[in-house]
């Protein structure tokens, strides 16, 4: 991913030998440098047929617009490492096969057209891969964009890395461009029939008006969903994939008046955005959200496991306004990060029960669908929060406890579960948080501290901050 220029000091060494030669051949060669084939950028390590179907694709189950409880891969991933330990990795996914998201540019993929027309899915195609050894359902996030289409350099080694560039919108005049993108990749992929279209409505920002530019995001959104549409009229796409911000509650500029709660007031330019592309949408198979249980200032509120009732209410609220659509959470985050974007201030124990207090409560409001951001590093052998141990060495790929708490979850409660009430005892239920279907109750402590519970019955120690799965 982190290319950088080829040539810049090649040509300063050229410009300066040429000089004795005569301003006449200098200016020679320069006109042939200008108008070789690969003026338009340089296309090495592309091809031309990025269409063409990689690989065995799996055989996809009829497409449903609710694939369950997954993660999604990052820049580092079980995709590359010791053969031992990405093995380990992949057999241990092999048993409960999740979803998985994967990008297709940044977050472990190069960019897949750097010059318009000649493609570069060596790393996708690695992903896909992994997905399909692993059994999961590959899901795709049409982002980020090429360069060429936001007014950078074309170029296979031209790619600008930066944040800043990463996260830029096509220019208007290459939406269609990038739409074209989208339906290459969806034939390359042709077991791939979920898309989530863009991300976090990046780049996507009306400075002069201070709001979110949905207008934008809508006319982008909408030429994606038709590509893909025509590719194949069964392909899934959801979007807007808008980061659900609350504010402090005691907040008035750019607070919600009526969507609040103990945890906070939504931010109504979110609100107002959602509701734009809800209205003016070509179509959705399923709607997808990402947000935070902590307020825009990191404050959890009023504390971190009360403050996951953020994601039932925005549940339910999303759910009401699109009419029931399939809800998936592109991404969700329940533990404040540092200045670095880093997230191990917190003990594991502490870390899996807050994450399973806010399973729960997405469940609770009718979201079927989520996806963990896998905070994957390459190297080390410990990983805060990660799925796994670092795979660069034979004894890595190790399962980490929130893999277990995901896996779980997913197995006991996939998309179409009935969930039902259970009895807890009134001293109790200010300490766990509890989701129970026919079959098993998921009960978390959220104290630090030893409890005694009674639970559906039946009354059990449990350890701090514990996850307990009861069978019925």
């Amino acid at each position: 991913m982190g290319r950088h220029g080829w040539n810049s000091g090649a040509r300063r060494w050229r410009f300066t030998a040429l000089l004795g030669v005569g301003v006449a051949a200098l200016a020679l060669v320069m006109t042939l440098i200008h108008t070789l084939p690969g003026d338009a950028g340089r296309a090495a390590g592309t091809t031309r047929d990025g269409d063409k179907v990689h690989g065995t694709p799996s055989v996809p189950p009829s497409a449903k617009p609710e694939v369950g409880w997954g993660f999604t891969h990052t820049q580092f991933s079980a995709d590359e490492g010791s053969a031992a330990a990405t093995k380990r990795v992949e057999q241990r996914l092999s048993e409960g096969s999740p979803p998985q998201i994967q990008h297709i540019m940044g977050w472990g993929a190069d960019n897949p057209e750097p010059v318009k027309g000649r493609y570069d899915f060596e790393d996708m195609d690695r992903r896909i891969d992994f997905v399909r050894e692993t059994g999961g359902t590959p899901v795709v996030t049409l982002c980020c964009a090429p360069d060429w289409m936001k007014g950078g350099t074309p170029g296979s080694d031209k790619t600008d890395w930066s944040q800043a560039a990463l996260e830029t919108a096509p220019d208007r005049a290459h939406y269609k461009d990038y739409a074209a993108l989208a339906a290459t990749v969806a034939k390359r992929y042709p077991d791939v029939r979920h898309f989530i279209v863009w991300n976090e409505f990046k780049g996507f920002w009306n400075d002069s008006e201070a709001r979110w530019d949905y207008e934008g995001y809508t006319e982008l959104y909408n030429l994606v969903y038709k590509a893909l549409k025509k590719v194949d009229e069964d392909i899934e796409v959801g979007g807007p994939y808008l980061v659900m911000d609350s504010l402090d509650p005691r907040q008035k500029e750019n607070a919600s008046p009526t969507f609040k709660g103990s945890w906070g007031a939504m931010d109504q330019r979110v609100l107002d955005a959602f509701d734009y592309w809800n209205k003016n949408k070509t179509g959705a198979d399923f709607v997808v959200v990402d947000g935070s249980s902590y307020t825009k200032d990191d404050d959890l509120l009023p504390d971190e496991f009360a403050a996951t009732g953020k994601f039932t209410a925005v549940s339910r609220w999303v759910r009401e306004r699109t009419g029931g659509l399939p809800l998936w959470w592109a991404e969700y985050y329940v533990e404040p990060a540092d200045g670095d974007d880093v997230r191990d201030g917190w003990t594991e124990a502490r870390r899996v029960a807050v994450h399973a207090s806010g399973l729960i409560a997405m469940a609770r409001g009718g979201t079927t669908s989520a996806f963990y951001w896998n905070p994957e590093t390459e190297k080390g052998a410990g990983c805060a929060g990660c799925l796994w141990t670092p795979t660069d060495r034979a004894s890595g790929g190790k399962a980490l406890p929130m893999l277990g708490l995901l896996s779980r979850f997913g197995e006991e409660f996939p998309p179409g579960t009935e969930y039902e009430t259970v009895s807890v005892a009134a001293d109790d239920t200010a300490n766990v948080r509890v989701l129970a279907d026919d079959k098993v109750v998921l009960v978390v402590n959220t104290l630090d501290r030893e409890i005694s519970a009674e639970v559906d019955g039946e009354r059990f120690e449990m350890d701090a901050y514990e996850v307990k799965w009861l069978r019925r």
